[in-house]
């Protein structure tokens, strides 16, 4: 890989953490990579560090100033323990076990032992995430450069030759789709959807809009009989069809009580009580409702936010999810902020208002934010929890069909077992009440934790040949909504990244950048010779 001179300063496997646009962006020569990742997600950067190990030369573009995704964006327990664990090894594996040998190095015992393929809950904190982040990039000699919003791309046919980012143009012979969003594919050319199917399309039972929860005795209409705030929609729709809404996005917490290390919650921008007379409504109905934030034990004394099962109000904001995987940059930073804000009006009205249980308040307002945690964003996490964007539609997609009755494949490049479960999209005011919409409660195998076991294809994670020949889409793959809520969990998403990064070293070396010429059977052979489980 020849690289432009503010990268070979650092030596040919620099890992150069970067910002900004580069002067002279048009004129600037290309960097040339074999394999150009886009996206530092957990898939993105186990994708990018396999594909090194392979022996490419790898670029790694994050669009924006976080490398990790959720991972070190403050989702400190990865979930694993809802799936098979003994089928989630190679990076996924090395990964945790440097997290434990990190925590070890400082003799910090942990309640969970790596090496057990059990059921126990792994958690860590945020900074210890980042850390082993990115030191495995750095050791397989990953460039990794920051701040590369996507712009345009040129293709040649049925190959993509270039990215231009707001930092410069980015030549290679293979490239990976690592973002939560799938921007990559989009801007590419290749088909995608977005939503929610009706249960026609596929025959998915699942499919269309779900009512799991019970609806609230409340009214959701002010005296005027407009819909109150937190009230997404009043039309409820047909149950059988599908939905054009996603997943809600919120933020995943780093919070503590030890004053040592806590900050104070910033004050919201500004701040009207009147915002959640919807939560005050609930409160009141449903005085013995659990707090809306399930406090996840992390350690340093630490809490990872999560909402409790069941939770009708919770830090995830419904009904605002919709324009962001539309939005350009200035778009997506502002619904950032509109979930920050959220998030600390919330905090401000569960902690301050007489409505709320004493019990709820004075829990929460014991919590701050971590002194030493995320300490370049002013201990707020980078990363919004993008839970579902755009979903590509490839050579084959992922259905309820793939999960519980045809769980075999002839291309396997994972295995993945977590529950089918998604989260609300929706808060619907009705005439007699109010219902979150959307939710899938899991779908778990009888008596066990997990989901049913089934294999994820090569085909899932490829576009259609005569759409794109050199690109992996291994987060926002094939799939309709339901099986993507089988697959949508970090540990499958790394698991994934690393099996499309050798297959992006593989194809970059041997077949002249065509991920659809691969022997499978050969990349399968190499994926179980590093550990992987297929």
């Amino acid at each position: 890989m020849r690289l432009p001179a503010f990268l070979r300063a650092f030596g040919a496997c620099a890992l150069l953490w970067a910002a900004g646009p580069a002067r002279g962006v048009e004129s600037a020569p290309p960097t040339q990579a074999d394999v150009l990742v886009y996206g530092a997600t957990p898939g993105g950067f186990c994708a990018a560090g396999a594909a090194a190990r392979e022996g490419a030369n790898v670029v790694l573009l994050e669009p924006s100033e976080h490398v990790g995704g959720l991972n070190t964006g403050g989702l400190s327990s990865s979930d694993s323990h809802l799936a098979i664990r003994s089928t989630l090894r190679g990076l996924f594996a090395e990964w945790h076990r440097r997290i434990a040998a990190d925590y070890a190095a400082r003799g910090v015992k942990l309640p969970y032992d790596v090496a057990a393929a059990d059921e126990a809950v792994w958690t860590y904190e945020p900074q210890v995430a980042a850390r082993v982040t990115r030191a495995m990039l750095t050791e397989a000699g990953v460039v990794v450069v920051t701040g590369q919003p996507l712009t345009g791309v040129e293709k040649d046919e049925t190959r993509i030759t270039l990215l231009t980012t707001a930092g410069g143009r980015h030549a290679a012979r293979v490239f990976i789709d690592a973002t939560y969003e799938g921007d990559l594919m989009a801007k590419a050319g290749v088909y995608w959807r977005i939503g929610r199917e009706s249960r026609g399309e596929f025959d998915e039972p699942l499919a269309g809009r779900q009512y799991p929860r019970p609806k609230l005795a409340i009214d959701g209409f002010d005296a005027k009989g407009f819909p109150l705030p937190l009230i997404s929609s009043i039309i409820p729709g047909q149950d059988q069809a599908g939905e054009r809404s996603v997943m809600a996005y919120g933020f995943r917490l780093c919070v503590t009580a030890d004053p040592a290390n806590r900050v104070p919650f910033p004050e919201p921008k500004q701040y009207d009580p009147a915002r959640f007379e919807l939560v005050r409504r609930y409160f009141a109905r449903y005085p013995d409702a659990p707090s809306p934030w399930e406090l996840r034990p992390l350690p340093g004394g630490k809490f990872d936010v999560d909402h409790p099962a069941g939770a009708m109000f919770t830090l995830e904001l419904l009904g605002e999810a919709m324009p962001w995987c539309d939005a350009d940059t200035a778009g997506r930073a502002a619904l950032w902020e509109k979930h920050r804000q959220y998030t600390l009006e919330f905090y401000r009205f569960l902690t301050t208002d007489p409505a709320v249980p004493e019990k709820i308040r004075a829990s929460l307002s014991s919590l701050g934010l971590c002194r030493d945690e995320f300490t370049a964003t002013q201990h707020w996490p980078a990363q919004l929890y993008v839970r579902e964007g755009r979903r590509m539609t490839g050579r084959l997609t992922l259905t309820e069909k793939d999960i519980f009755a045809d769980p075999t494949k002839e291309d396997p490049v994972a295995v993945c077992s977590f529950p089918v479960e998604a989260y609300d999209c929706r808060r619907v005011a009705l005439p007699d009440g109010v219902v979150n919409e959307g939710a899938i409660f899991p779908v778990r195998m009888p008596g066990r934790a997990h989901g049913h076991a089934y294999q994820v294809p090569y085909r899932a994670i490829t576009p259609a040949a005569d759409e794109c020949v050199n690109l992996l889409v291994p987060v926002a793959l094939s799939s309709t909504h339901v099986g993507f809520n089988a697959v949508r969990l970090e540990p499958t998403w790394m698991t994934l990244g690393e099996s499309a990064g050798v297959a992006a070293a593989w194809a970059a070396s041997r077949t002249a950048g065509n991920a659809h010429a691969l022997d499978v059977r050969a990349l399968q052979a190499r994926l179980r010779e590093l550990g992987q489980v297929l």
